[in-house]
């Protein structure tokens, strides 16, 4: 029996092996039953074995209810034996009318090893083969092993691979077990193509899927790699979208995959039938259940008449309504959507019918695959728990909950029959992946400067679902840290409690005369009130200082006129010395024999600043956010709204009430461009200490593009100093934005043009005027209510370095005042 290979090649050895063996065990039965009728399991010969016991071999042969054993019996009991993976050759024999089983115990692995691999660690193959040391050789599970390790590299993108095992004999019948893996080039995916695509084009397309072609920036990602589970799981994201974009009827009739020699990689085209696009037509409500009105449920519904008919947000009705009823009491209501198509209006009747559900309950939840994360990390993103009542859009819920949690490569939740009819398991199937980064990251702005920045998060820490951060940043003018910590699940609820601490210190340039140093504490709360809207509560408490250079505080002149409207600058002084204002402010353009004006001079407000020393600013504040996006890192669809209060004044130095809104919306205007609207405003008010310059509005091309940074608003104008930014207690803003890819390029390369419109202002400065320390004045340079407004055009690029940002923009209203840049430029990496 040719069955002591050492190295097996390929599965035809295997499938060999297979055939042969039972083939041989029937003709060795064949030649040994009929003299061997009539023996009893007790009475049969072992020979050969060394660690398995003789008992358990003759438990293999299972007599009959006569206690003997037929040719039939021992035939069997022969192929059980060699089913069990545990022998080399199993045999048969007559001694003297004895039934013998002679055996050939399989080696015991001494080791398993791996070489040749570089791209797959030992700890992974390890993980994936059944093989393990300490344990029995089966050459059929050494087959299974080459077969896993060789899937684990196409799933890599490495379809050349070659895997080869080898047994190397060792004393004592111990063998060591080496699969020698010849890994090959990664096979990449060169092309991606649609076929049958109208409504959306083949650069959007593209852009939806997880799949990328292979180009010269690949080498730093690795989704161009060619996974057939990947580009399965691409079929259904192409049908998602086309469902959430109203074309009911779509198809995605295959993704076809052939491999190209000549360009060395795979052509992947996906053939789509489209259909017509619907609109709703009608939502109507149904109820079977007499005490429950369906019409109240009409608040839910996230699809209105008119609008493109949405297969997602018909699911998230049916989700909402679903917990609903349960909260009512309905335990067992099921919500069901039911379409009803008119084909010559292409529109959509849609009915929501809720009826009482079987009884069914869940048994059990078996958690399934979590090496690291704890059981209750997951349990708690259940709104349902076992005994309660089995209701499938709770499970999906749950299920998109962890999918978004990111810990896990693979979530899946398989409902199977429980121990009756009325009970169901839901098995939750999990991968873990990688939860920590360490990032070095560096940038450059116009604004300040080049600044670089180490941070290291764990998003899952210890397991428990906790979230930490800690940060560094060095740059020529911004410099600091930072430290962050949030428990997502505050004493067993549903709510974020986030802890963070700061410290901040910004440079002098050209924009501020002044350094800033602040460090603050912030604890806050978090709300999730919906998946579309979140509250967050928060207190903040922190300290503030400003330094400056002495040449810029020395010209503190004692003023006895203060009607001046400014303080004199040396020119007019020398000028004018016989001026009546200029004797009598007592001014003189020499002060210890130095004219203090020519080196410049900080603002008054900013010495002011300086004199006070250390502030701190004690405050409690919100904010609300309401986020529609269809992605948040590139968004193409939905609108970002946020409104923020934050109320200074309990305890601390300074007392105001600052409001700030933001909104900005997204929507396809024709093929792939975006259009983007944004509007935002803040008022600053007064609540009884007065308004620092420190704590005013600061606006420039975050408010317009093509200002300088603090270049809008109010300014000093006192002549002979720094000329420094005031800043107002009022701003509103509104911008208007094409986006548009560069067809020409690959789509993974990333760069987007844009062409802009911007318009805003910033008014009402209500700080400091004059010192009354030293009687110093300043004058403000204000157009209030005037419109700044500017005209650009832009280069967006998601690069492998981050995201970039060029901005080239004109000014086409300005104040005499105003600061302009017209060039800006921004941007970091993490690597």
């Amino acid at each position: 029996m040719m069955v002591r290979m050492r190295v097996l090649r390929g599965g035809l050895t295997a499938a060999l092996i297979m055939v042969a063996l039972p083939v041989a065990a029937v003709a060795t039965v064949s030649l040994v039953s009929s003299q061997a009728i009539a023996q009893t399991a007790a009475s049969i010969g072992v020979e050969g074995n060394r660690r398995i016991e003789a008992d358990t071999i003759r438990s293999y042969f299972k007599p009959g209810p006569d206690g003997r054993l037929d040719s039939g019996r021992i035939d069997d009991g022969l192929k059980a034996l060699i089913e069990t993976g545990l022998f080399q050759d199993v045999k048969i024999n007559n001694a003297g009318g004895r039934l013998v089983v002679v055996v050939v115990e399989n080696p015991v692995i001494g080791r398993v090893a791996f070489e040749g691999n570089k791209k797959v660690k030992d700890e992974q193959l390890q993980a994936e083969v059944q093989s393990k040391a300490r344990g029995t050789l089966s050459r059929a599970m050494v087959q299974s092993d080459t077969a896993r390790i060789t899937e684990i590299y196409r799933r890599n993108g490495r379809y050349d691979v070659k895997v080869e095992p080898k047994i190397i004999e060792q004393p004592n019948n111990r063998v060591d077990l080496v699969f020698e893996v010849t890994e090959g080039s990664k096979t990449v995916v060169k092309s991606i193509e649609f076929v049958g695509n109208q409504a959306f084009s083949a650069y959007r397309l593209r852009d939806q899927i997880k799949t990328r072609e292979s180009n010269f920036l690949s080498f730093l990602a690795s989704n161009d790699t060619y996974d057939p589970d990947r580009i399965e799981a691409d079929r259904d994201i192409l049908r998602r979208y086309y469902l959430k974009n109203g074309y009911a009827d779509v198809q995605i009739v295959a993704a076809l995959t052939e491999y190209d020699p000549a360009r060395g990689g795979f052509l992947v085209t996906f053939k789509i039938e489209e259909g017509q696009q619907y609109r709703v037509g009608s939502v109507e409500f149904q109820s079977s259940i007499a005490t429950l009105d369906a019409n109240s449920f009409r608040p839910l519904s996230r699809v209105g008449v008119g609008s493109v008919y949405n297969a997602e947000a018909v699911e998230k009705s049916v989700e909402e309504m679903s917990i609903e009823a349960s909260r009512r009491g309905y335990a067992f209501a099921t919500v069901k959507p039911r379409g009803d198509r008119n084909f010559e209006a292409h529109t959509v009747s849609i009915v929501f019918a809720i009826d009482e559900g079987p009884r069914t309950y869940i048994e059990q939840i078996n958690v399934r695959g979590n090496t690291r994360t704890r059981d209750y990390v997951i349990r708690r993103e259940f709104d349902i728990s076992e005994g309660d009542a089995y209701n499938r859009a709770l499970v999906d819920r749950a299920e998109r909950r962890l999918k978004n949690l990111d810990y896990f490569k693979s979530v899946k939740i398989v409902p199977e029959p429980g121990s009756s009819s009325d009970r169901v398991i839901l098995n939750v199937d999990l991968e873990e992946k990688s939860t920590g980064d360490f990032s070095v990251s560096g940038g450059y702005s116009t604004a300040d400067g080049l600044l670089g920045e180490v941070s290291v998060s764990e998003r899952n820490l210890l397991g428990r679902g906790l979230y930490a951060k800690a940060s560094v940043q060095y740059g020529q003018r911004t410099q600091g840290y930072s430290l962050s910590f949030v428990e997502p699940y505050l004493l067993g609820y549903r709510v974020a409690l986030g802890l963070d601490f700061y410290q901040r210190k910004q440079l002098a340039s050209s924009y501020v005369s002044y350094d800033s140093k602040t460090m603050g504490f912030s604890p806050r709360l978090g709300f999730q009130l919906r998946e579309d809207l979140n509250l967050q509560v928060r207190y903040s408490i922190s300290q503030q200082e400003i330094t400056l250079p002495s040449y810029l505080t020395n010209c503190n002149n004692n003023i006895s006129n203060t009607s001046l409207p400014f303080n004199p600058t040396p020119a007019y002084v020398a000028a004018n010395p016989a001026d009546p204002n200029v004797i009598a402010g007592g001014f003189s353009p020499l002060i210890g024999g130095v004219n203090c004006y020519s080196d410049g001079e900080a603002s008054v407000a900013v010495k002011e600043g300086l004199a006070s020393g250390p502030v701190i600013t004690s405050a409690v504040g919100y904010s609300l956010a309401y986020n529609t996006l269809d992605n948040n890192k590139d968004p193409t669809s939905g609108i970002l709204a946020t409104l923020n209060q934050d109320f200074a004044g309990v305890g601390g130095d300074v007392s105001y009430l600052k409001t700030t809104g933001d909104v900005k919306l997204y929507t396809p205007v024709v093929s792939d461009i975006i259009g983007v609207l944004r509007l935002q405003g803040g008022v600053l008010t007064d609540t009884g200490k007065g308004i620092r310059m420190m704590d005013h509005f600061q606006m420039g091309p975050n408010l317009v593009r093509g200002f300088a940074p603090v270049g809008i608003g109010p300014r000093d104008i006192t002549y002979g100093t720094y000329n420094d930014a005031l800043g107002g207690t009022k701003y509103w803003g509104a911008s208007a934005e094409l986006q548009m890819p560069f067809w020409f390029l690959p789509k993974e390369v990333g760069l987007k043009g844009a062409v802009y419109a911007d318009a805003g202002s910033l008014f009402d400065y209500q700080g400091i005027t004059c010192r009354t320390t030293t009687l110093e004045c300043l004058a403000v340079g204000a157009d209030n209510g005037l419109i700044r407004t500017s005209v650009g055009v832009g280069l967006i690029w998601q690069s492998p370095f981050g995201p970039l940002r060029f901005d080239y923009a004109i000014p086409l209203t300005k104040s005499v005042y105003d600061r302009t840049q017209e060039f800006r430029f921004g941007g970091g990496t993490s690597f």
